[in-house]
């Protein structure tokens, strides 16, 4: 049974933070911890001089410092810790498929230009069908001006079958007992373009139906998580580029990612992408058909 969360772990100020939120968010859900760092072997260390024994030791003392310091933080906590030997993606991916949430480290660089979804984050995230969140050094939970408690948003596509998303976001709103905010955008149909006298009438209609689709598609929700204060926002345009905007005073942006088995591998949507890569708050990837 996938009952506890997962967290990458390699020394790193990034992986750190991503260590202390899912300490929380394994307290949250009162459920154990467990450590994890891949050695990829031969190919890592980088550093010249460095043997198999000193890797794998400083691998366990990483492992041990991060466990010391998430109990000291959450004494009734069970932290386990794991060193695996293989290319960290994939022993990430392999070590998700056994977890109910795997997080991982982003490098922060603020402002307009985002955050660095490296290549190993970005490659499990696509590479595995459980949640996976990406938290930067500005997103711990224990740092000055934590928003870890404020409100959850989701985007919402209503030409997919979204429940893994929403449920993941409704459930994450319940546990934390905040507002969770609901996501649309909305495009005109191609045909329009070629239309040479539009009638904005046909705008407000298409908007007040999609508006409709969206609330009929969050009420099952709401009625199965009634403690949930749910609103939505339904608009015409990006919906990646009003996630990042609403991202900046969230505790966390869920967005799913439809799993494809193409030929090309898994990859990303464009609003995942956008949201990844320029969002102010940790995000949760939620796979789904």
């Amino acid at each position: 049974m996938k009952n506890h969360v997962s967290v990458g772990v390699d020394g790193s100020d990034e992986s750190r933070a991503a260590a202390r939120w899912a300490a929380r968010e394994a307290a949250l859900r009162q459920v154990p911890l467990r450590l994890v760092h891949a050695v990829d072997w031969p190919l890592d260390p980088v550093f010249p001089g460095l043997g198999r024994q000193d890797v794998d030791r400083w691998a366990d003392q990483a492992l041990t410092e991060a466990a010391q310091e998430l109990h000291r933080r959450h004494p009734q906590l069970e932290i386990t810790t794991r060193c695996l030997t293989a290319r960290p993606a994939a022993a990430l991916a392999a070590e998700a498929a056994d977890a109910a949430l795997l997080v991982l480290g982003s490098r922060g660089l603020g402002g307009l230009v985002g955050f660095i979804v490296g290549s190993v984050a970005l490659s499990t995230a696509v590479a595995t069908d459980t949640p996976v969140v990406l938290v930067r050094v500005a997103d711990d939970p224990d740092g000055p001006g934590s928003r870890f408690a404020a409100e959850v948003i989701v985007g919402v596509d209503i030409h997919e079958a979204c429940d893994r998303v929403l449920a993941f976001a409704f459930e994450e709103a319940a546990r934390r007992d905040c507002p969770l905010r609901a996501v649309h955008g909305w495009k005109m149909p191609a045909a329009y373009s070629y239309v040479p006298f539009f009638d904005p009438d046909n705008e407000r209609d298409i908007g007040r139906s999609v508006t409709h689709m969206v609330e009929d598609t969050l009420l099952p929700w709401q009625h199965k998580f009634p403690s949930v204060n749910v609103s939505h926002d339904v608009f015409m345009g990006s919906a990646g580029e009003h996630l990042v905007r609403a991202s900046q005073g969230a505790g966390l942006i869920v967005v799913g990612r439809h799993v494809r088995r193409s030929p090309l591998g898994p990859h990303l949507g464009s609003a995942a992408h956008a949201v990844l890569h320029h969002a102010a708050a940790p995000v949760a990837v939620i796979a789904h058909d």
